[in-house]
C-alpha cells in the first residue's frame, strides 16, 4: 500500500515494552527515510525516531536508550521496538514513509499513517 500501516499498538503497564510495525510499499528505484511520531490531543506531532534507506538511524532525546527503529526491506517493514515504557510515552504514534530521489517517479513526497495508540499506565 502506498500509505504506511501502522499495528502493534495497545496497552502496556509502564516498564513494559511493546513493537510497533509499520508497512508501506516502495519504489526501488527512490530513497526513503522512514520515521515514527507521536502525537497527544491538543499538543503538537513530536518525532520519535528515523531509519533511512541505508540503515542510519536518529532518535528524539526522549526515545535513546529505550526506543530501537530497524526495517526489514525485504519485507517493507519498519519496526519500532520500545522497551521501559512510561506513561508520558502514551500517544498515538504515526508512521511516515518519506519519499525522495533523483528519478521523476521519486518527487518527494510525505506519506502518513492514520496512527495507531499507546497507553502506558503508571
Amino acid at each position: 500500500q502506498v500509505q504506511p500501516a501502522e499495528s502493534g499498538g495497545g496497552s502496556v503497564q509502564a516498564g513494559g515494552s511493546l513493537r510497533l510495525p509499520c508497512t508501506a510499499s516502495k519504489n526501488a528505484n527512490c530513497q526513503y527515510d522512514m520515521s515514527w511520531y507521536r502525537q497527544v490531543p491538543g499538543n503538537e506531532r513530536e518525532f520519535v525516531a528515523s531509519i533511512d534507506t541505508d540503515g542510519r538511524t536518529n532518535y528524539a532525546d526522549s526515545a535513546k536508550g529505550r526506543f530501537t527503529i530497524s526495517q526489514d526491506n525485504a519485507k517493507n517493514a519498519m519496526y519500532l521496538q520500545m522497551n521501559n515504557l512510561k506513561a508520558e510515552d502514551t500517544a498515538t504514534y504515526i508512521c511516515k514513509k518519506g519519499r525522495y530521489g533523483i528519478y521523476d517517479s521519486c518527487e518527494q513526497h510525505n506519506y502518513w499513517g492514520q496512527g495507531i495508540q499507546v497507553t502506558v499506565s503508571a
